[in-house]
């Protein structure tokens, strides 16, 4: 099972492996604390692409279009999501965006569960 959640959400007993996929560190936030088990920013998107869209709404599909042709060239990074899910039973991609709805967790979580068929 591989969910989403914010990073600045208490961890909980459910979260399991917890992976940060954002490309900068959340402010605030120290690594000691954050209760990140592994930070994979090469599929976070792309400096370019993060100030583009800078979490607008109004650019939100055109935002999941591009990131996911930035993603057609990280398949073997996904694959170790994948990989990892299967070893911990539960993964959690951990975001900082406020916008619980427009962030690149939900298309990586989207892309995870296509990728099982």
């Amino acid at each position: 099972m591989i969910h989403i959640k914010r990073i600045y959400e208490a961890p909980g007993d459910h979260d399991g492996y917890r992976i940060l996929v954002d490309r900068l560190w959340p402010r605030g936030l120290s690594k000691e604390n954050s209760h990140v088990d592994r930070w994979l920013k090469e599929i976070a998107p792309s400096t370019e692409l993060r100030k583009w869209f800078h979490h607008d709404p109004e650019k939100w599909e055109e935002f999941e279009n591009r990131y996911r042709i930035e993603l057609s060239d990280k398949m073997e990074a996904l694959k170790k999501v994948r990989d990892l899910e299967k070893e911990h039973k539960i993964v959690t991609l951990l975001y900082s965006a406020r916008d619980t709805l427009h962030n690149q967790a939900v298309v990586l979580l989207e892309i995870l569960k296509e990728m099982t068929g």
